[in-house]
């Protein structure tokens, strides 16, 4: 493992557990300081607000260069730019990746991207159409996906 990736993982941590007021959790799992699970819960005045998002990031030895690849854990997720695979298209992650980036604003980035979907580049076209043709009927699916977050 390289130090530097090693450092820069443990710095993130550290990041992390100082900003609390962000709703986000994220740390290594028991085995693999290159292994992490996050849980972010859905922001106030949106439709996704109380949801428990968990995602699973895997970082390389590249880390901090290049991105960790992300993957949404629950079993329902209804988002324009999620792949029915579970990962994530955002473009922070493919073009526009810096090692200025930590943990916690990839997160944030993420968090922020619920409530704010790029429909205009989707990774799920339907969802993106329903997004923009009937918001309406796009947050009640939010809400049952929501409301499902809640069991573990």
């Amino acid at each position: 493992m390289s130090i530097q990736t090693k450092k820069r993982l443990i710095e993130d941590y550290k990041e992390i557990k100082k900003n609390k007021s962000f709703n986000i959790f994220s740390g290594p799992n028991e085995i693999s300081l290159f292994i992490w699970s996050s849980n972010l819960i859905g922001p106030d005045n949106t439709a996704w607000k109380g949801g428990v998002v968990r995602l699973i990031l895997e970082f390389t030895e590249d880390y901090p260069e290049t991105p960790p690849k992300i993957k949404f854990r629950n079993s329902c997720f209804y988002h324009p730019n999620v792949y029915v695979s579970g990962e994530l298209c955002l473009d922070i992650l493919q073009n526009r990746w810096s090692p200025v980036y930590t943990v916690t604003s990839l997160l944030s980035s993420i968090q922020s991207l619920l409530s704010d979907p790029n429909s205009f580049s989707p990774a799920n076209v339907s969802i993106a159409q329903l997004f923009t043709k009937n918001l309406y009927k796009y947050n009640r699916e939010i809400q049952l996906c929501v409301e499902k977050s809640w069991n573990f």
